[in-house]
C-alpha cells in the first residue's frame, strides 16, 4: 500500500476512534469533573418515608480515576449529607467533605476527599420534602384513596435532588438498587422489576446497562401489574389498570416494528408505569419502565403515539445520549422522528403525516413567541435551568432536520445511516460536534452534491427554519377545513370517521372571531365541554378561554384541578392570564389545585400567575 493510501487508512481509523470513544463534555449544568474522577457504578439503598416525605439512605460509587485527582465532585440539591466514608483496605473509614455555595438552577456541590488509594465512596443522606425530583402524594390524592404515592422525575438536573451524584449526560453508569418501603406498597426502578404479586416491603433491582443519571427512576404505591406481552407489561393502580393495558396493547407490535428500522431492542424488557394524573410530562423515557401519563387512556388508542415516542427513546436518548443539555435536540429530534416512523408503519402514513402537521403547527406556535436565541437546536443554555427551554423547538425543528435529510438521500440511505448510528454509538453519549463529524464522514461525504454542511450548519446553528425545511400538510385536514367553512356558513359536519387528530385540527384552527352563537352551536351538538379525550378537552377549554364561552367554566376548573401534565395545563394558565378577571380567577383555581401538582409544574404555573410579583 502507497503511503498516501496508508496515511489515509491511518486517519480514518483515528477519526473512527475519536467519534467512538464516549464524550466527556464539558456541562454547564454539573459540578461533576469526570474528567479527573468519574463513578461508573452505584449501589444504592433507600427507606422510603412517607410520613416524613424523605427517602433516607447511602449512595456507594465505584470510583474511576482519570488522574491524581484526590477529590469527588458530585451534584446536590438539598440533600441533607450525614457523613462520607471511604473503603480502604477492605475497611469503611470517615472521610472529609465540604458544600459548595448554593446556586438556584444547579443547586450545590459535594466535594468529598477521596485521597489516592480508595476504590471506592460512601455518602449517607436524606432528601427532604421540597426535592424538585420527587412528588410525594397522600391517599386521598391517590385512586384507591387507601395509600399513599411517590415517584421521581429526575430530567434534566432534578437527580441530585433525590441522590448526590455526578448529574451530567455526560457520564453514563450502572447501578444496583435496594429499596424498603412501608407494607402494603410496591416499588419499581428504571430497572429489572419483578412480575410477583408479593410485596415484601424490600425490593432489589439491577441495572446492568450503564445510563445517565436522569434515567435513574423510582416510584412506589399500591400499584398492580399486567402482562401484555413476555417482554411487556403494565403496572398501574387498579382502577386503571386493564385500560392501560388494553390502549398500550400495540406496544409489542412497536418494538418489533423498531426493531425491523433501527436494529436490536437492547433492554431486555419494555414495561409502562401509569401514574397519577399529577405526573408533569406525558412520559418519561425511563430505560425499561417508562413513565406514562394516564391523560392518554383515552379509550380508543388515539394517544398512542406517545408510547411509541418513549419505546423510540430506547435507541434515541437512553442508547444514543445527548452529552449535555445544549444537546437535547440529539435525544428528542431524532425520537421524534423514529416516534412517527413507528407509527407510520403500525397504522399508516395518512395517520403519520396528520401526526407530523400537527407537531408542525404547534413547533410554530413556540417559536412565535420564543425570542430567536432558542429556536437555535443547539441551543445555548449559559447556566439557565435546562427546564426553562425545553420547548417543540428540540423536538419538533429536531425532527424536521431528519426528515430533510430524508428527503435529500432517500428513505433506505438514510435508513441504514440511522441503524448504523444507533450501533456506533451505542450506550455513549455525543455532542452536536461529535454528531456533525459523523454525518459528514458516513452521509454526507459518501453521497458528495446531496447536501452541503453549510445545510447542516444552517439547520443546528441558526434561529427558525430554513426556507427548504419541511412543511408537512395532511390531505385530511384539508377536507376538515372544508367541511368546517361549511359548518360556519350554517352546514353541518360529517364527524363520524373523524380521529382525535382531526378533531384537534378542526378546534385549534377555529377563526378566533367565532361567534359565541357558533361555540355554543358546536358544544351542544358535540358535546365537547365534557369530552373524556384530554387532548380534545384541552383544544377546546383552551378556545372557550379565548371567547370567554361561560358553559365551559365549571369543566375548566375542574380539568385544571384533576390535571397535572404541563403540556395540558400550563397553556391555558397561559390563556387565563391575559386578562384580570380571568387571572384572579385562575389564581383562586391554582391555589386549590397546586397541592396536586408536581414541584415542575407549580414552577412553570407560577411563572405564568405571578409574573410580576
Amino acid at each position: 500500500m502507497s503511503l498516501p493510501r496508508i496515511l489515509s487508512a491511518l486517519g480514518a481509523l483515528i477519526a473512527l476512534v475519536m467519534l467512538n470513544t464516549p464524550v466527556q463534555a464539558d456541562d454547564a449544568h454539573s459540578y461533576a469533573r469526570i474528567k479527573q474522577v468519574s463513578t461508573p457504578h452505584l449501589e444504592l439503598e433507600l427507606t422510603v418515608d412517607f410520613d416524613a416525605r424523605k427517602l433516607r439512605g447511602q449512595a456507594t460509587y465505584s470510583l474511576a480515576r482519570h488522574d491524581n485527582s484526590t477529590q469527588l465532585y458530585l451534584d446536590t440539591n438539598e440533600l441533607v449529607i450525614h457523613r462520607a466514608e471511604l473503603l480502604v483496605n477492605d475497611q469503611w473509614q470517615p472521610t472529609k467533605y465540604t458544600m459548595g455555595d448554593i446556586h438556584p438552577s444547579l443547586g450545590r456541590e459535594l466535594i468529598i476527599d477521596i485521597g489516592r488509594s480508595a476504590g471506592q465512596v460512601r455518602i449517607h443522606y436524606e432528601t427532604v420534602p421540597t426535592a424538585s425530583g420527587l412528588q410525594w402524594l397522600t391517599p386521598e390524592q391517590t385512586a384507591g384513596k387507601e395509600h399513599p404515592f411517590m415517584f421521581s422525575q429526575s430530567q434534566p438536573i432534578h437527580a441530585r435532588s433525590w441522590i448526590p451524584i455526578q448529574d451530567t449526560p455526560a457520564l453514563r453508569m450502572t447501578y444496583h438498587a435496594t429499596v424498603r418501603t412501608p407494607p402494603g406498597l410496591l416499588a419499581v426502578m428504571s430497572a429489572d422489576n419483578s412480575l410477583s404479586d408479593e410485596r415484601p416491603g424490600e425490593y432489589h433491582f439491577s441495572m446492568p446497562q450503564p445510563i445517565p443519571a436522569y434515567l435513574i427512576a423510582i416510584a412506589a404505591g399500591d400499584l398492580a401489574v399486567q402482562e401484555i406481552s413476555e417482554n411487556v407489561a403494565v403496572f398501574a393502580e387498579s382502577y386503571i389498570l386493564e385500560a392501560a393495558a388494553w390502549e398500550f396493547a400495540d406496544t409489542p407490535a412497536m418494538i418489533a416494528a423498531t426493531e425491523a428500522m433501527y436494529g436490536p431492542y437492547r433492554w431486555d424488557r419494555y414495561d409502562l408505569l401509569v401514574l397519577p394524573p399529577s405526573f408533569p410530562f406525558g412520559g418519561m423515557e425511563n430505560p425499561r419502565l417508562s413513565f406514562i401519563t394516564p391523560t392518554v387512556v383515552s379509550g380508543d388508542r388515539s394517544l398512542i403515539n406517545l408510547i411509541a415516542h418513549e419505546l423510540a427513546h430506547s435507541w434515541s436518548g437512553n442508547l444514543v445520549t445527548n452529552a449535555s443539555w445544549r444537546d437535547l435536540w440529539i435525544n428528542e429530534g431524532f425520537t421524534s422522528y423514529v416516534e412517527n416512523r413507528i407509527m407510520e408503519a403500525l397504522f399508516g402514513r395518512d395517520r403519520a403525516v396528520m401526526e407530523q402537521a400537527l407537531g408542525y403547527q404547534d413547533l410554530l406556535d413556540d417559536m412565535s413567541r420564543l425570542p430567536p436565541p432558542d429556536t437555535v437546536l443547539n441551543i445555548e443554555l449559559g447556566r439557565r435551568h435546562p427546564d426553562d427551554v425545553f420547548s417543540q423547538v428540540p423536538y419538533v425543528k429536531g425532527q424536521l432536520f431528519l426528515m430533510y435529510l430524508e428527503d435529500k438521500f432517500g428513505r433506505e440511505t438514510f435508513d441504514g445511516f440511522l441503524r448504523q448510528y444507533f450501533a456506533d454509538f451505542a450506550f455513549q453519549s455525543i455532542s452536536t460536534e461529535q454528531f456533525k463529524q459523523y454525518l459528514k464522514r458516513e452521509l454526507l461525504d459518501k453521497h458528495p452534491q446531496t447536501v452541503s454542511m453549510e445545510k447542516v450548519e444552517e439547520w443546528i446553528h441558526q434561529p427558525g427554519l430554513p426556507e427548504d425545511a419541511p412543511r408537512p400538510t395532511s390531505d385530511a385536514f384539508v377536507k376538515v377545513e372544508q367541511q368546517m367553512q361549511r359548518w360556519l356558513k350554517g352546514g353541518q359536519l360529517a364527524t363520524e370517521a373523524w380521529t382525535t387528530h382531526e378533531w384537534l385540527h378542526f378546534i385549534n384552527n377555529l377563526p378566533l372571531d367565532i361567534s359565541a352563537q357558533n361555540m355554543a352551536r358546536l358544544d351542544q351538538e358535540f358535546q365537547l365541554t365534557q369530552s373524556q379525550n384530554n387532548e380534545i378537552a384541552h383544544a377546546w377549554l383552551k378556545l372557550a378561554i379565548i371567547k370567554n364561552y361561560e358553559p365551559a367554566r365549571d369543566r375548566l376548573h375542574d380539568y385544571l384541578i384533576g390535571i397535572g401534565r404541563n403540556k395540558l395545563v400550563s397553556p391555558l394558565y397561559r390563556e387565563l392570564a391575559k386578562t384580570p378577571a380571568n387571572l384572579k380567577w385562575a389564581r383562586e383555581v391554582y391555589e386549590q389545585a397546586k397541592k396536586g401538582y408536581h414541584p415542575l409544574t407549580q414552577t412553570v404555573a407560577e411563572s405564568l400567575l405571578y409574573a410580576n410579583q
